[in-house]
């Protein structure tokens, strides 16, 4: 556990240093154009790109071992920090501010790259619970994967918006190169004790092994529907990487914005901690479809008035339940797939969940900008949704969020009566029965 603890810290600083840059980005170019619709093409690009690369990379991670991957993976993340760099120091800001300037994308894409780097890192770093820990503490250590990503979360949002609203990007772009380079370097002082690689024998010179991956879910019935419905979750992802910011930004100056992000994002480490010291129980796919069912809730009330109080418990509790889904999501992979094929298994689930949310997003944002938003703030919009939703500047953001959390909800509690849940949750049993 101790050696793990040391890989989790690692990957947990490598790939904040990659967010904080692409999120001080985030924020500065809203600031600059405050624009929805800039933010919905970045975040729809960038899951757009997760989608296609997931299986890719998990394919990658069954094929080597971890620490090369997650090294490989650290220098293509400086190689397209220095690149962003460059462009940035060499460009007019105004030019990188335009999103019809070629300027913006040659700065941005590299960014989205050094940051989908860290997706590598983090099925590398899933399939490595397996590895280093005991199969009854996998909960414990899944739980200990969002502590430590709600740590970063803290620094990512917090330090991103201090530093865009008191220094500007230039030091955004040179505090993260530094932070890459230290975890780049402290890497190769650790050590995962993986003699060799227990290759699948179906996995010859395939770069995308779809097929295999296939395989191994169809082994697991049920495991199939756990993924499917996992993919419905990250369309309220899809929401949030479009909305949050803006609806954030709408009632907080940047600085004060990042600090209210930071505080909320206590409750990744509460949620992590409390996994880590109780586990997920006996049904861990049981206690998360009930983190669904409480994700959806909120996302259903947190901005059903303009209030700042409101509006960050939500996100706090948000925040405190996640943790509980993507655990209880890891653990039932680490379980009952076998290790050689996690990382295929890893890979395609990421790839299905992430597919929904470029669709989402690309939906979603020229959606409420066009419309919704517009619609709300009208004389019929006001009138229509006035008695649910209250007055304030960010009523078309709110009722998109309402709307949402009802449609997950409902899928949430359809999910406990499938035929599905209860095939998976046997299986899951079977596996700890038998201790594999």
């Amino acid at each position: 556990m101790k050696r793990f603890l040391r890989v989790l810290v690692n990957i947990a600083v490598a790939n904040t240093s990659a967010y904080l840059l692409w999120s001080a980005f985030s924020f500065w170019i809203y600031l600059e154009t405050k624009s929805v619709l800039v933010l919905s093409v970045l975040s729809g690009t960038y899951m757009l790109l997760v989608t296609i690369s997931s299986m890719f990379f998990g394919t990658i991670v069954d094929k080597h071992k971890k620490k090369k991957v997650m090294m490989g993976a650290s220098v293509a993340t400086m190689v397209f920090l220095l690149l962003a760099s460059a462009i940035f120091l060499l460009s007019d800001r105004a030019q990188i501010a335009n999103i019809h300037a070629p300027a913006f994308w040659f700065f941005s894409l590299p960014l989205l790259l050094s940051a989908l780097t860290g997706n590598l890192r983090a099925i590398a770093l899933s399939t490595t619970v397996s590895i280093l820990v005991p199969q009854q503490d996998y909960a414990r250590a899944n739980g200990l994967i969002g502590t430590i990503q709600g740590f970063g979360m803290i620094a990512n949002t917090v330090f991103s918006g201090l530093i865009i609203g008191y220094l500007g990007m230039d030091w955004a772009i040179f505090i993260t190169l530094l932070l890459s380079t230290g975890t780049l370097i402290h890497l190769f002082f650790l050590s995962i004790p993986e003699e060799h690689i227990v290759h699948d024998p179906h996995l010859q010179n395939s770069q995308v092994d779809f097929r295999g991956a296939f395989r191994a879910i169809h082994l697991v019935p049920g495991l199939m529907a756990l993924i499917f419905f996992t993919t419905f979750n990250n369309f309220i992802g899809g929401v949030f990487a479009v909305l949050l910011d803006p609806y954030g930004l709408a009632l907080f100056q940047v600085e004060v914005w990042g600090i209210i992000l930071g505080l909320a994002g206590t409750g990744f480490i509460f949620g992590g901690l409390l996994i880590g010291k109780l586990g997920l129980g006996k049904k861990p796919l049981r206690s998360l479809l009930l983190g669904y069912i409480f994700i959806s809730l909120i996302c259903m009330l947190f901005t059903l008035r303009e209030g700042s109080l409101l509006f960050v418990g939500g996100m706090f509790l948000y925040m405190l339940i996640a943790p509980i889904v993507e655990a209880g999501e890891q653990t039932i992979i680490q379980t009952v797939v076998p290790k050689p094929k996690q990382g295929r298994v890893f890979g395609f689930a990421q790839t299905v969940e992430a597919g929904v949310t470029p669709i989402s997003i690309f939906i979603i944002g020229p959606l409420a900008q066009s419309f919704i938003i517009p619609y709300v703030e009208s004389d019929a919009g006001k009138q229509a949704f006035g008695w649910l939703l209250g007055e304030g500047a960010a009523r078309g953001i709110a009722l998109t969020f309402v709307v949402a959390g009802a449609f997950m909800l409902l899928l949430s509690i359809l999910a406990f009566r499938t035929k599905a849940y209860h095939i998976l949750s046997a299986s899951y049993k079977r596996n700890i029965d038998r201790g594999e």
